[in-house]
């Protein structure tokens, strides 16, 4: 696979769509107690260090979730498009938007949130949300 990889995904209802470039396939689990409220369950996403180019900018709407992330959603079908942190060009893009199916599952971070109900076999690396912030810089 040729690196950096370019990605094309949309919403469930097509009005907004994402191009993205990516480092690597990458997938990594977020644990934390405000992805699983947002995504239903772990958020399986990608990272981007430079913003996706969006289409269909008319139906995308963007939710403040804290101090320093921002959530964007299309608003006609409700897809969960990015988290993106305010102070950095850092989004994460859920990974079941984009094309592709060559992805690896390579981290899971807030480790000490994950409920007991899931898991995930393999060995990856494991970070504790402080640890995942140090990576980021302080967040207060």
């Amino acid at each position: 696979m040729s690196l950096p990889l370019e990605r094309h995904g949309q919403c469930l209802c097509g009005a907004v769509q994402l191009d993205c470039r990516l480092d690597n396939a990458h997938v990594s689990a977020c644990h934390c107690r405000t992805c699983r409220r947002w995504s239903g369950g772990p958020l399986l996403a990608v990272e981007c260090t430079q913003p996706p180019v969006i289409g269909g900018s008319d139906a995308l709407m963007v939710h403040a979730s804290s101090d320093w992330a921002e959530r964007g959603f299309c608003s006609h079908c409700g897809t969960h498009l990015f988290y993106r942190l305010k102070a950095e060009p850092h989004y994460a893009i859920p990974v079941g938007l984009l094309e592709g199916e060559d992805w690896v599952l390579d981290s899971e971070i807030f480790i000490e949130e994950q409920p007991a109900w899931y898991c995930f076999g393999h060995s990856r690396r494991r970070l504790t949300g402080a640890e995942a912030f140090a990576e980021h810089g302080e967040q207060d």
